[in-house]
C-alpha cells in the first residue's frame, strides 16, 4: 500500500489573499478560481488566516442588505482579516495524508493551506483533492479487476 504525502495530492500554487483585501475582493477570485476557500496572507506572505466562501457569503449579506443611502454605508464592506478564521490550521508539504485527513476530520473542516517552514504558502489541501485522488484509486483498481476476470 502506497502512504501519500500531502505534496502528491495538494492543489498547487497557492490562490491567496492578502489580509486587507475586501470581502468583495475574496468573492470575485474564489468565483474567478472555482475555489472555496483562501489563504490569508499578511505583508509578509505568511498565512496568518483562512477565510472560506461561507465566511464571504455571511460577511456579503450584511453589506448587500444595508441602505446603499446609508451614511456609514462604506464601513460596511468588510477585509478578510475581520471575517477569517485565525489562526489557520496548515499542513506541511511532507506531512501524510492519513494525517490530513484526521484532522480534517477531527476539526470538521474542508481544507488547509499547505505552508514551507516559514509558513508561506505552497496551495491547498482540500477534500476535493482526497476525492480525486480516491477516484483515481479506485478506477484503476476496476481495472485491474476487469483485466483479471478478461485473463481467467
Amino acid at each position: 500500500m502506497h502512504y501519500y504525502l500531502v505534496r502528491e495530492v495538494m492543489s498547487q500554487p497557492a490562490i491567496v489573499i492578502e489580509w486587507n483585501a475586501s470581502i468583495l475582493d475574496a468573492s470575485a477570485l474564489m468565483e474567478e478560481r472555482n475555489v472555496r476557500r483562501l489563504p490569508v496572507v499578511n505583508d509578509e506572505n505568511t498565512v496568518i488566516g483562512i477565510v472560506s466562501s461561507g465566511d464571504v457569503r455571511e460577511a456579503t449579506s450584511v453589506y448587500h442588505t444595508a441602505s446603499p443611502y446609508a451614511p456609514d454605508q462604506d464601513e460596511i464592506l468588510l477585509a478578510v482579516d475581520e471575517v477569517m478564521t485565525t489562526p489557520a490550521l496548515t499542513v506541511t508539504p511532507d506531512a501524510t495524508l492519513l494525517d490530513t485527513v484526521r484532522l480534517l476530520v477531527e476539526r470538521k473542516i474542508g481544507g488547509v493551506p499547505v505552508v514551507d517552514a516559514l509558513g508561506q504558502p505552497l496551495g491547498m489541501i482540500t477534500e476535493s483533492d482526497i476525492f480525486r485522488l480516491l477516484l483515481q484509486e479506485w478506477s484503476e483498481r476496476e481495472g485491474d479487476e476487469e483485466g483479471d476476470a478478461e485473463a481467467a
